[in-house]
């Protein structure tokens, strides 16, 4: 396959890029920083470009040097993300919130949008896969810049899938689950004090046991990019807890329902009576 990956030099990208790149996938690595060491590594599989996803014009520029090469293309993986602002809601600086918002709602619909034509080019079903995360559906305090973002990820998720549902596309969201990564060592660093103190002993905890299993997430992904998942589109997914092997056994009550999805709990589904 031909997939594009944002934030494929460091942490779970990397580790995904390297993932992917062995089992013979041709990869166009974006990111902030060089990837020269992949290139030389991979130098027929992997090529990359530096770019901050988070403005249009340099994602922009980088799509026109992408297409100059593939004309088509079979997968879009958003990895690219930042943790930025933490602490209290109410305390935090305003620039530096909204900054946390826009860089990882706007990185990922921007490359989404500026590959969309080379995804419809492609013969076969072409697959997208976003990242959700810590956030997205409860309450995280002193994370609400990065929870929100995660959240609006998995809004944009579902609309593309049902406007995209004539489509042979499918979109996805997967949840990565406790990984440690720098995002660990930021929570660690800002302390108790704006962390929380919740945050900041998981964290060390992590640090020291490990954390989740990269593995997982990775083999949720490399199963969304495989026909096991076909028709399979508009979902949250979590790489640790949900059974994902076993989807595609009961893929038509899946696809049709709306397990997996953000959605209002009613009263009556608590036994509550108004």
């Amino acid at each position: 396959m031909k997939i594009v990956i944002t934030g494929s030099s460091s942490g779970i990208g990397r580790a995904l890029t390297l993932s992917l790149l062995e089992a013979g996938h041709h990869i166009w690595g974006i990111a902030r920083s060089n990837q020269n060491d992949l290139e030389a590594l991979y130098p027929i599989h992997f090529k990359s470009c530096r770019c901050d996803v988070s403005s249009y014009t340099q994602v922009s520029e980088s799509v026109k040097t992408i297409t100059e090469t593939w004309d088509t293309l079979d997968a879009i993986i958003t990895a690219a993300g930042i943790q930025g602002e933490i602490g209290p809601t109410l305390t935090t600086d305003p620039q530096a919130w909204s900054l946390t918002v826009r860089s990882n709602i706007e990185g990922t619909y921007n490359i989404i949008r500026a590959l969309y034509p080379n995804l419809k080019a492609t013969s076969g079903r072409a697959k997208i896969i976003c990242f959700s995360g810590g956030g997205a559906t409860k309450a995280r305090p002193a994370f609400s810049a990065y929870g929100i973002a995660k959240t609006a990820i998995v809004r944009l998720v579902e609309t593309i899938a049902l406007e995209e549902r004539d489509r042979p596309l499918d979109i996805n969201c997967i949840a990565p689950g406790a990984i440690t990564t720098r995002l660990t060592d930021e929570v660690i660093l800002k302390g108790p004090a704006l962390s929380g103190k919740a945050e900041y002993d998981a964290a060390l905890k992590q640090k020291e046991n490990g954390g989740q299993s990269l593995q997982k997430a990775i083999g949720l992904i490399t199963w969304l990019l495989s026909d096991q998942s076909d028709g399979i589109s508009g979902k949250l997914i979590s790489a640790q807890w949900d059974p994902w092997e076993k989807l595609q056994t009961h893929a038509d009550m899946f696809t049709q329902s709306d397990i997996y999805t953000l959605r209002r709990i009613m009263p009556e589904e608590r036994n509550y009576k108004l």
